[in-house]
């Protein structure tokens, strides 16, 4: 499995020949974005930062698109969406909260998560999370102190931080207690090396 990030909450997981595109940054958002091509797009909110679905139809590759709660299946991939209300730029949305298995590696992406008070019922059909993607960087999104709690909580395997800026993933690391750590431009792991971690921190750079 391969993973990269391109800012704000587009991150690309590769595993074989299947490529996952999570909330794309669109061409008419304020954040710069980048293209490559999807088999499918994750979209959380019906917003240009994370609804950029061109941007990742490029070549060969058109992406099944999954933009809501409900549940999908797509080749080898798995997923469940989980609709949560949320305000995002001064107006009230829903925030869909994905759940996606792809080669039993259970990944939950929090998406434009405002508030760290998830509905028990949706936190247990989580399960087992090996790998986390958890926004911190406050103002619409969770800030840090409830990122971090929120992530201890799950005991994800991984912990991936999204949306922030330097002093938010400063204050992150310091928070879960990991400061130090070095973003990387990718993460690069076998299935067996995730299953193996507990609580990790990882930070990727865009």
């Amino acid at each position: 499995m391969v993973i990269t990030y391109h800012g704000n909450q587009f991150f690309k997981v590769a595993f074989g020949d299947t490529v996952i595109a999570f909330n794309p940054i669109s061409k008419t958002a304020k954040a710069a974005t980048t293209k490559f091509g999807a088999d499918i797009a994750f979209v959380s909110l019906n917003h240009p930062d994370f609804n950029g679905v061109d941007q990742v139809n490029h070549g060969a590759k058109e992406p099944f698109v999954v933009a809501g709660p409900g549940e999908y299946e797509f080749g080898n991939v798995t997923a469940r969406g989980y609709g949560v209300k949320t305000i995002y730029a001064d107006k009230d949305k829903f925030n869909t909260i994905y759940q996606v298995r792809l080669e039993d590696i259970n990944m939950i992406f929090l998406g434009a998560l405002g508030t760290p008070e998830i509905d028990p019922k949706i936190l247990g059909e989580f399960g087992e999370v090996d790998i986390l993607f958890v926004p911190i960087g406050g103002g619409d999104m969770l800030d840090v102190p409830a990122a971090s709690k929120l992530a201890v909580k799950l005991e994800a395997k991984l912990i991936l931080p999204m949306h922030y800026d330097d002093n938010a993933l400063k204050a992150f690391l310091k928070e879960i207690g990991v400061e130090g750590i070095k973003p990387v431009e990718k993460l690069t792991f076998k299935k067996k090396e995730i299953l193996e971690m507990e609580g990790e921190v990882r930070v990727l750079s865009f």
